[in-house]
């Protein structure tokens, strides 16, 4: 697997994952909710998904808001499995 190209995750995001942004290291997104519990069960939520694929995030909570940020380390860069995880998280998302 190699990693994608600045166009082809640009690209990528624009068309299929517009609330996430591109860095030259990983896709990220924030996520903002009622309360520590709803980001936490959401966070739980995730941590299943993301064992299944055996692909895990960067993340980060404080109390109502989790920030995620996703890259294959092994190729130090943008691959489909993170775009694959990113719509799964986007799938569990259930706004306040």
């Amino acid at each position: 697997m190699k990693p994608l190209t600045k166009e082809e995750v640009n690209s990528y995001l624009a068309l299929n994952l517009k609330s996430w942004t591109y860095t030259d290291t990983a896709i990220t997104r924030v996520f903002k909710f009622r309360n520590f519990v709803d980001a936490f069960s959401f966070m739980t939520g995730i941590a299943l998904e993301a064992e299944k694929m055996d692909h895990h995030p960067d993340w980060k909570n404080a109390y109502d808001q989790v920030t995620i940020s996703l890259n294959t380390h092994t190729v130090k860069g943008i691959t489909q499995l993170d775009f694959d995880l990113a719509k799964k998280i986007d799938a569990l998302y259930k706004q306040p």
